[in-house]
């Protein structure tokens, strides 16, 4: 079955402080975020396409910074959820394949990721990347501390997030027909509301498959 990675690159990095969106900040090598995620995916072998998700406003500057004839660009749409989806409805004219979700912002994601998610989803429909949790949780009620739950109990999620695409299709069509909307942070949220029975792997992550936020996380 084919693996598809579709990479998520359609904010504006408002967070990230003032310049340049952050899939387009140079990394200290000379390449942009954008380009060194993307390399990452393409550089695997078990990676048949991949599918970069921009805004409407960059989907030119984005196709001339990629130059692979396996690359395709889909506008994305002013929520994480709506981008997802836009790149979903995309790929929905191929048959049993698989896509592999992943979070432009993380462009130090390792072959060894990659490849473990790849692997788990020949025997998984669904699959996450997570570390564990290395600090003290608090549940916060009005400000203050209401409980310290057990931390062996949590990890901290990563991406990609990959699952059958039929899966993620289903997960999706059901959130869309939500009376109260779509209200959830990643994808496997969407799957874990919507298909609360489906299992979800975890593929263990990296602490160097970091985020990129805040202006603090480029310095």
């Amino acid at each position: 079955m084919q693996n598809i990675a579709v990479i998520l690159a359609a904010g504006t990095g408002s967070r990230a402080g003032e310049g340049e969106p952050k899939q387009f900040r140079l990394l200290p090598d000379g390449k942009s975020v954008l380009e060194t995620c993307v390399a990452a995916f393409a550089a695997c072998s078990e990676i048949a396409s991949v599918c970069v998700v921009t805004h409407p406003d960059f989907a030119g500057r984005t196709r001339a910074l990629l130059h692979d004839e396996r690359i395709v660009v889909v506008n994305g749409g002013k929520e994480r959820w709506e981008s997802s989806w836009n790149a979903i409805k995309a790929l929905s004219g191929k048959q049993e394949v698989n896509v592999l979700v992943h979070d432009c912002a993380r462009p130090f994601v390792s072959q060894r990721i990659i490849s473990d998610v790849c692997k788990a989803l020949e025997t998984h429909e669904a699959v996450t990347v997570a570390v564990p949790a290395t600090d003290t949780l608090y549940r916060v009620q009005n400000g203050c501390v209401a409980e310290i739950p057990q931390r062996a109990e949590y990890m901290r999620a990563q991406t990609p997030q990959a699952f059958r695409l039929a899966l993620i299709r289903k997960a999706y069509e059901l959130a869309l027909q939500d009376p109260e909307g779509v209200a959830v942070t990643d994808d496997c949220g969407i799957v874990k509301r919507y298909l609360p029975a489906q299992e979800i792997f975890i593929v263990a992550g990296e602490e160097a498959n970091r985020k990129l936020t805040y202006k603090e996380d480029f310095v």
